[in-house]
């Protein structure tokens, strides 16, 4: 996958557009560049058999989120979900820029 940017980041929401968890809203918890998948939170979870470490930590059956191919979610800008290019800003800096409206991504 060489030059293949990941258009996605920490914080973002976003809509997942194909599998089994299509049509849910979630915010990226986490991005993962080199096997460019993401982890959305309330999507693609699956059940966790964990065993208490500590006196604190709880042990049990818990649902933990899974990653997601970056390909399957699509960024949701103003309600909408819009796909992500980039342009120049005036002062010279890459900036995010929604294909849908044209308008930058904060």
């Amino acid at each position: 996958m060489a030059g293949n940017k990941m258009k996605l980041k920490k914080g973002d929401t976003v809509v997942v557009i194909a599998g089994k968890d299509k049509g849910k809203e979630g915010e990226v918890a986490q991005v993962f560049p080199t096997d460019n998948k993401v982890i959305v939170t309330g999507v693609n979870t699956a059940k966790k058999h964990q065993k208490a470490r500590s006196a604190t930590q709880q042990g049990g059956i818990i649902d933990r989120d899974m990653p997601v191919d970056a390909s399957n979610v699509m960024l949701v800008h103003k309600g909408k979900p819009t796909r992500v290019g980039y342009q120049t800003g005036a002062d010279g800096k890459k900036v995010r820029v929604a294909k849908r409206t044209g308008e930058v991504i904060g």
